[in-house]
């Protein structure tokens, strides 16, 4: 994986779940915060966190498809994947 893993946001970006985004799950210190992460392996397991994340506050699976669609797209790497 030669190439920065993208951003967990998939464009939606609205925060109407209690302070998290219908797309993604993050708050928007989260976004911020994944930003400034240093490093690929940091950034996955911060991806996997989400993940739980998503599952804890009742957000549908679709995120994982339009992400996967995102990195296809930019012609990276499905990180989660690696």
């Amino acid at each position: 994986m030669g190439r920065k893993v993208p951003s967990p946001c998939v464009d939606v970006c609205k925060f109407k779940l209690n302070g998290h985004c219908l797309g993604c799950g993050m708050t928007k210190r989260q976004k911020k915060s994944f930003k400034k992460l240093d490093g690929k392996k940091k950034k996955r397991i911060f991806l996997r966190q989400l993940i739980d994340q998503q599952a804890d506050i009742g957000l549908k699976a679709n995120w994982l498809r339009s992400y996967r669609r995102k990195c296809d797209k930019k012609g990276i790497e499905f990180p989660l994947d690696a």
